[in-house]
């Protein structure tokens, strides 16, 4: 029993989990692949968490309210963007996508940390608000969490807190239009403000042709136009556009996505399951202990230096077809959601290849080294390369698939890998399997969707990477927890047939 979560250790470990899931996803829409988009969210992750724990936020219940500084999801994907930013001051700008290269180097980006009075309403508005109703308003609009979960996470009574979140919405409003009558402005702009403040007021109220015109052609005036109309359900795009700028739209899209898959995850209340819930804690507590606080881990390792983590000399940024599906990715795999698409496709029930014992794990990038032999499929038969040779000597038939499995860090309890296959074949829809032969669990993946039943895990391809052409590679990437040993993964498949491993 001493070893179960408390209700608020289960709180903190979904925030944090919740904080990672959004960096990354968002770290994913700045970048061209998906293993410098890890990068490029675990440099701004670390860097986000000194600020927030700088400034005295710690995401639980009790902490002392301030106002200043935006809620720690906001705060981390500002950090995302400074570092983007970051990257392409030093000269890395080819591992970022093109489109934000471009905003990164216009005016627009420059609102962003220009003067305060020249930043975005909506940022100013939130940044006017106490910790806790800025917290509620961004959980509940941007990250579309239901309101029973946003309630217990923020120690907010569920019976009250759609009417606290109708009284914040109104604070925001108000805080929006004082940022937006102090901004400097032209007398035409100035000469609006009053009319704009009315119209938006209730959704009955026309808005006169000349001020819906001027609207069409002054960006602040509109911005604080989408701020200041709480009806209509433009809020969340206003919110997430003033607060990170380039990809908002994308990533409030991707947010809400994985709030469908969460409600529509097939567990029986799901909707409404909290990991503050001791007997929801109970029933995970290692992923919640240990998957679910990978990204807290990694702030202890990586306070010796991001440059210590591993760096894609390849430089994926040259995935043209990435960059061009970006908007149709999937969200990111949230640790709590159990993925059917395995079991939808019968891959669960594969039979598990027999181990062999493995080798010592070691903390160091490994590629295509295995502890453990891959059974590989029994031969069937002499293939044609071993008619007329010597009898005392069988060539096993040539496998149509490679698989390089590297371990790229590891850290007490957590470690992140990526698996990287080579097919002979064209695919038009893949899945990989594995065995992990230590008790690994997969908490976190990207490029691909993860299911696992027991020690056999399986990843499906997301809808942007279905398709292979023949002898090429598909990769994707996972977080996962450990304890005691961490063996490499064998008995890996594509598609059902065995692959060798390099």
């Amino acid at each position: 029993m001493s070893d179960l979560p408390t209700p608020q250790d289960a709180t903190e470990a979904a925030l944090f989990s919740e904080c990672w899931d959004a960096v990354l996803s968002y770290a994913d829409l700045c970048t061209s692949g998906s293993l410098t988009a890890h990068q490029l969210a675990t440099e701004a992750f670390t860097l986000g968490m000194r600020e927030v724990r700088g400034a005295g936020t710690v995401p639980v219940r009790g902490t002392a309210r301030r106002v200043g500084r935006l809620p720690m999801i906001p705060e981390l994907l500002t950090a995302v963007r400074n570092t983007a930013a970051g990257w392409e001051a030093d000269g890395q700008g080819h591992k970022l996508d093109p489109d934000l290269r471009l905003w990164l180097n216009s005016g627009q980006a420059a609102r962003y940390t220009g003067p305060p009075l020249q930043r975005p309403v909506a940022l100013r508005g939130l940044r006017d608000m106490q910790d806790a109703d800025a917290s509620l308003l961004w959980l509940a609009e941007v990250e579309a969490l239901p309101l029973p979960t946003v309630a217990r996470r923020l120690g907010l009574d569920p019976a009250t807190v759609t009417e606290e979140l109708d009284q914040v919405r109104a604070l925001f409003r108000d805080r929006c239009h004082r940022a937006h009558v102090d901004t400097p402005m032209d007398a035409q702009c100035r000469s609006y403000a009053r009319l704009l403040d009315a119209v938006t007021r209730s959704p009955a109220a026309d808005t006169p042709g000349d001020l819906s015109r001027h609207l069409a052609t002054c960006v602040q005036c509109a911005e604080a136009a989408a701020c200041l109309r709480l009806h209509g359900g433009g809020l969340p795009a206003a919110l997430v556009g003033g607060v990170v700028g380039w990809g908002g739209l994308a990533y409030l899209e991707r947010r809400r996505r994985a709030a469908e898959v969460r409600l529509g995850a097939g567990r029986p209340g799901a909707a409404e399951a909290d990991p503050g819930d001791p007997k929801e804690s109970a029933g995970r507590s290692r992923v919640l202990r240990n998957g679910l606080l990978a990204a807290a881990v990694l702030l202890s390792v990586l306070a010796l230096g991001v440059s210590m983590m591993p760096f894609d000399g390849s430089g994926d940024a040259g995935d043209g077809k990435a960059a061009a599906a970006r908007d149709d990715r999937q969200p990111v795999a949230d640790p709590d959601i159990p993925d059917t698409a395995g079991t939808a496709s019968g891959t669960a029930t594969e039979p598990t290849p027999s181990r062999t014992p493995s080798a010592t794990p070691s903390a160091t990038a490994i590629k295509g080294r295995s502890g453990r032999k891959d059974p590989g499929p029994e031969p069937q038969g002499t293939s044609s390369a071993t008619t007329g040779s010597s009898p005392s000597r069988t060539t096993a038939p040539a496998t149509a698939c490679r698989v390089a499995y590297n371990l790229d860090s590891q850290w007490p309890d957590g470690f992140q890998a990526t698996v990287t296959v080579t097919t002979d074949k064209a695919l038009t829809g893949w899945q990989v399997a594995w065995t992990f032969g230590d008790g690994q669990q997969v908490g976190q993946m990207w490029d691909a969707t993860v299911h696992q039943n027991g020690s056999r895990v399986t990843a499906t391809a997301a809808d942007y990477n279905k398709s292979v052409a023949a002898h090429s590679t598909l990769s994707f990437g996972f977080l996962a927890t450990w304890q005691g040993e961490n063996g490499a993964p064998y008995g890996f498949t594509l598609n059902g047939a065995a692959c060798a491993t390099n």
